[in-house]
C-alpha cells in the first residue's frame, strides 16, 4: 500500500472516529503488534539461516520484508494516532533497517 492509500485510509478512519462509527485505536495496541511482528521477523531471521534450499530462503526472506514493512506502517499509525504517546520498551519508532 502506497502513501496516498494510507493517508485516504487514515482520513477515512478519523472521519468514522468523529462520527462515532469506529472505536479509537489504542496506542498500546499498536505496541503489542509491534512487538508480535518484530518477534515474528526475528523467527523468520532464525529459519533463514537454518534453510538449505535456496527457494525456501528466498520465501522466507520475503516474509521478513513483507513483517518489516508491516512493522513500518504500524509506527506511522502509533505517531498518527497519538503523537503525544511514548512507546513502551522495546518498541522502536525508527524504521526498520532490512
Amino acid at each position: 500500500m502506497g502513501l496516498k492509500k494510507y493517508a485516504a485510509k487514515l482520513d477515512d478512519y478519523f472521519t468514522r472516529l468523529k462520527r462515532g462509527k469506529a472505536g479509537k485505536i489504542k496506542p498500546d495496541h499498536v505496541e503489542k503488534v509491534i512487538a508480535k511482528l518484530r518477534a515474528k521477523a526475528e523467527r523468520l531471521q532464525l529459519e533463514i539461516k537454518e534453510a538449505t534450499k535456496e527457494s525456501k530462503k528466498a520465501r522466507l526472506e520475503r516474509k521478513v520484508l513483507i513483517a518489516n514493512e508491516q512493522i513500518r506502517r504500524a509506527q506511522l499509525l502509533l505517531k498518527e494516532i497519538d503523537s503525544t504517546a511514548k512507546p513502551a520498551a522495546g518498541v522502536d519508532t525508527k524504521t526498520p533497517d532490512t
